[in-house]
């Protein structure tokens, strides 16, 4: 085993340890954060308030000792309140761009959904391109750049629906959920003389967390689970109970998710399963249902299951 492998697979436990320590009870949901992380992807955390969504953003901040910034979504902010704005300055005779909240290695974009369309729009180019452009300059962001969005489901009062443009840019989305009595229970102790992100130790750098995603982009994909990928994708373009499929774009999020999956798990290669367990969180959020398929029952969840049994799992077979 490669030795930069093993000493990325220590920081990686430590980095999970210190996540878990202040989300118990979540091993699956810091999982798929980090998996995230090491893809360069974004998240969409939809829960309701109080389950710890920005908690468990801000310890992955402070693990890896990156920049944290945080915009709080509300009808009133502007594009330029993210991006920056231009000022003029009246000694130097020009203009001096101030750089917004999105020059950040780690964005926390808080109730996404009670932000404008318009002002959402100005995150687009952030997600895709990593930069942004003010009075026709481009600015790069930082690297790593990672963009963890939240929304409550259960508030509709002055909120927008993000458009299927900007769902299509996060890589995933899945929710924390409430945790189960006995954890609930420890969690009042834990916090009974501060909060556990208080007392976070970093586990690495930017520069580290760099390094790693670059080596996860080398994990092998063999061809058959490659062709399993695209296979996926396709059926959920064809199934007649989707009206609107997954992108292309979706599909090389998967690969890349996969690639993340497996290097957490301690392989230098893809399997079918990292494929099938990321799908639903991948593509779930990409897809839109006809209605008639909506109102005889079917859910997402369902069109999946109907997929996964009509795409022939890649095996091999040994002597």
């Amino acid at each position: 085993m490669d030795a930069l492998f093993v000493e990325d697979l220590a920081i990686l436990k430590q980095l999970k340890a210190n996540l878990e320590s202040c989300i118990m009870g979540k091993a699956a949901e810091v999982e798929l954060l980090l998996t995230a992380a090491l893809a360069g992807g974004h998240v969409l955390l939809e829960d309701v308030p109080g389950t710890g969504k920005t908690v468990l953003i801000k310890a992955l901040a402070k693990s890896v000792q990156g920049q944290f910034r945080r915009i709080q979504c509300n009808p009133d902010l502007l594009p330029t309140d993210i991006t920056g704005v231009a000022i003029y300055h009246p000694k130097q005779e020009t203009f001096l761009f101030r750089p917004g909240p999105v020059m950040t290695h780690i964005l926390l974009a808080d109730e996404i959904n009670r932000a404008t369309t318009k002002t959402q729009s100005a995150l687009l180019e952030a997600m895709e391109e990593r930069h942004v452009t003010v009075d026709g300059d481009c600015y790069p962001l930082p690297a790593p750049f990672l963009l963890l969005a939240t929304q409550n489901p259960i508030d509709f009062e002055g909120t927008y629906v993000l458009p299927e443009a900007q769902l299509d840019r996060f890589m995933m989305k899945f929710s924390l959920g409430y945790p189960d009595h006995d954890t609930e229970k420890k969690m009042l102790y834990a916090q009974a003389t501060g909060h556990p992100v208080d007392r976070l130790e970093p586990v690495a750098d930017v520069e580290r967390l760099l390094d790693i995603q670059r080596r996860v982009r080398e994990v092998h994909v063999d061809e058959a689970v490659a062709d399993y990928v695209v296979s996926i994708t396709r059926k959920t373009r064809e199934h007649q109970s989707v009206f609107l499929g997954a992108s292309p774009r979706a599909t090389i999020a998967l690969m890349q998710a996969a690639k993340a999956l497996a290097y957490l798990r301690e392989r230098d290669y893809v399997i079918p399963d990292d494929i099938k367990y990321l799908t639903p969180y991948v593509l779930g959020h990409r897809m839109i249902l006809h209605s008639e398929a909506r109102i005889d029952g079917l859910t997402v969840e369902s069109v999946f299951q109907s997929i996964f049994g009509q795409v022939r799992v890649p095996v091999r077979l040994e002597k």
